[in-house]
């Protein structure tokens, strides 16, 4: 049976955790900017601080950090990011698409100091907020290439490289750009992860896509875990070219790693009884390609 749907004004609620109407809220403006991409503007309210972007249809916060205490992660979806070390709990090279306040490239590298993490992040001007006002530095294994995520990939796999653990986290003010949706580019991503590697992507858990996001995935990568929480509006898509493990083997890496990253509010123990690989979405359902993208789709509707 298919599941129903919200509105689709929901799809524009949900960017990276809620949080709307800081202008209302009081917050402080610490930054503005506007960028060949988007609107920049940073604000404060109490120890809250935020990196919010906006584009067409409002502000969006896309990274939150608690000044108070900056290494525990504010929004869930950053937190159930975290999943993805069930499958891969030692990375030895991670490939992120999309910088924000820079706090997942950040706490991987405080669990991992000897991985090297490449950061792949289109605006420059994001990359310049992050290291001023989000605490994100570059280190000897901790790089930022200001590209096209889809550009680095297609030229990543012609020079073989790989990767163990890809986060699939670059957004607008308003979702995924649609080029890093189609199955030619998860296609292109997998071509860059090595065997054993695993594919992290955070997408919306309510959206007019979420039926033809599943198609595209499932199209190219098999069956997958649908990793969704009640307290979020994202949900998680984790896959492999291998099986899946099963689910006690997910609770003895989950006890594991538990004490390591409990310093930054991830309740990992709490996470593979949400693994669900159960089929939620129309399956008959176009997949996304590069002729039939997110823009097709709105115009068809």
């Amino acid at each position: 049976m298919r599941r129903t749907r919200s509105p689709v004004s929901i799809v524009f609620i949900f960017t990276f955790g809620l949080l709307l109407g800081w202008q209302a809220a009081g917050a402080e403006v610490l930054h503005e900017e506007r960028s060949l991409y988007r609107d920049i503007t940073v604000t404060q309210e109490g120890n809250r601080r935020c990196l919010v972007f906006n584009v067409h249809r409002g502000d969006r916060n896309q990274t939150c950090m608690n000044t108070a205490n900056p290494e525990r992660l504010v929004f869930e979806y950053a937190k159930m990011t975290f999943a993805g070390l069930l499958l891969m709990p030692e990375p030895k090279r991670i490939l992120i698409a999309g910088l924000g306040g820079g706090s997942l490239p950040m706490t991987l590298t405080k669990l991992y100091p000897e991985t090297r993490i490449d950061v792949i992040e289109i605006d420059q001007a994001v990359v310049n907020v992050a290291k001023e006002y989000f605490d994100f530095e570059e280190t000897e294994n901790v790089k930022v290439i200001v590209n096209d995520a889809r550009v680095y990939v297609k030229r990543a796999g012609l020079l073989d490289q790989r990767y163990d653990f890809v986060i699939l986290d670059a957004f607008t003010g308003d979702y995924i750009p649609e080029h890093l949706l189609t199955k030619e580019f998860l296609e292109e991503v997998r071509a860059v992860m090595t065997p054993d590697g695993i594919l992290v992507a955070n997408t919306f858990s309510t959206s007019r896509f979420y039926d033809h996001e599943s198609a595209t995935y499932q199209r190219v990568f098999g069956e997958f875990f649908n990793f969704k929480l009640p307290s979020s509006g994202n949900r998680i898509i984790i896959a492999r070219e291998e099986t899946l493990p099963a689910r006690g083997a997910l609770m003895e890496v989950a006890r594991e790693l538990a004490p390591r990253v409990e310093r930054f509010g991830v309740p990992l123990l709490e996470y593979p009884n949400r693994l669900s690989t159960r089929i939620d979405w129309d399956m008959s359902r176009r997949v996304l390609t590069d002729q039939y993208s997110p823009s097709n789709l709105l115009r068809d509707n």
